[in-house]
C-alpha cells in the first residue's frame, strides 16, 4: 500500500516541487493550504503524473479550527501517514521593526502553529509504527543575524521541536528529518538583495526526497550551506555584532 503525505504549505515552490516527485513515485498526497484554486490545480498535475490519491483541504496556520477536519481526514486514511511542512511567513526585518505585533503572526506561521498540528498528528503515526515527518526550518535559525533574527527564533525553535518529536517518534518507528535550506528561487525570496547560491525548488525537493529515503536526521540543502553556517556559528561574539549578515 503506498504512503499518503500531507502537504503542508502545499502551494509554496517548494512544496509544489516536493508534491511532484512523491507523485511520480505514486504516493498518495493531500494539498493543505490557503489557495483551494492553486491546491486543486496541484492536485490535478499529482494525478496525471500517478499520485496514487491527490486530494485538497484548506488548512491555516493561525487557525487551528482548520486543523481538525484535515486530522479527521487522515484518520479515515489507511496505510502509513507522512507529513510535509512547508509553512512560514518572513515580513521584512524593517516591517517587524517598525510593527513588532508582527512579531506573533511570524511565530505561529514558522513554528507554533505546525508544531501544534504535528502534535495532533504524532498519536497516529505512533499507533501505526511508520511514518515520516518533513520540517523545513532555515539556515536562518542557525545564529541570530541583524537582517532577519525574528524569522530566524521562529525556525530555530520550530527546529528544537523537530528535534524533541523525533526522538519521540523514533521509539515507534516513526522518523523526522528536519531540513534547513539556504536561499532558494520562491515567492518569499523574490526581491531579497545579497542572496547567492541561490537553489531552485527541485534541487531541494531531491534533497529532500533522498533524506527521507535514507532516513537522514538533518540535512542542508544545498549541502554548502553546512559549511557557510558552520563558519557563520563559529565567529566569535565581539566580531559577529561588527558584521551587517
Amino acid at each position: 500500500m503506498s504512503e499518503t503525505w500531507i502537504i503542508l504549505g502545499a502551494s509554496s515552490s517548494m512544496a509544489r516541487a516536493f508534491t511532484r516527485k512523491l507523485a511520480e513515485r505514486g504516493d498518495g498526497v493531500i494539498l493543505a493550504g490557503r489557495n483551494p484554486a492553486e491546491l486543486e490545480r496541484d492536485a490535478a498535475d499529482a494525478r496525471v503524473r500517478g499520485a496514487a490519491l491527490a486530494e485538497t483541504v484548506a488548512f491555516d496556520a493561525r487557525d487551528p479550527a482548520s486543523f481538525d477536519p484535515i486530522l479527521d481526514r487522515l484518520t479515515a486514511q489507511e496505510g502509513t501517514l507522512s507529513a510535509a511542512v512547508f509553512v512560514g511567513s518572513m515580513p521584512p526585518q524593517a516591517d517587524i521593526d517598525a510593527d513588532p505585533s508582527l512579531i506573533a503572526g511570524v511565530a505561529t506561521d514558522s513554528f507554533t502553529g505546525p508544531a501544534e498540528f504535528l502534535h495532533r498528528l504524532a498519536p497516529m503515526i505512533e499507533a501505526r509504527g511508520a511514518g515520516t515527518v518533513v520540517g523545513v526550518t532555515s539556515v536562518a535559525g542557525d545564529r541570530g543575524r541583524i537582517g532577519n533574527y525574528v524569522y530566524g527564533a521562529a525556525k530555530a525553535g520550530f527546529a528544537t521541536y523537530l528535534s524533541g518529536l523525533r526522538n519521540r517518534l523514533a521509539r515507534s518507528g516513526g522518523h523526522v528529518v528536519t531540513v534547513k535550506p539556504g536561499f532558494t528561487d520562491t515567492a518569499m525570496t523574490w526581491g531579497m538583495k545579497g542572496m547567492f547560491l541561490v537553489a531552485a525548488p527541485e534541487k531541494v525537493a531531491n534533497d529532500i526526497l533522498n533524506a527521507v529515503d535514507k532516513r537522514r536526521n538533518v540535512i542542508y540543502t544545498p549541502l554548502l550551506w553546512m559549511a557557510i553556517m558552520a563558519i557563520i556559528r563559529a565567529i566569535p561574539e565581539p566580531i559577529f555584532k561588527k558584521l551587517s549578515i
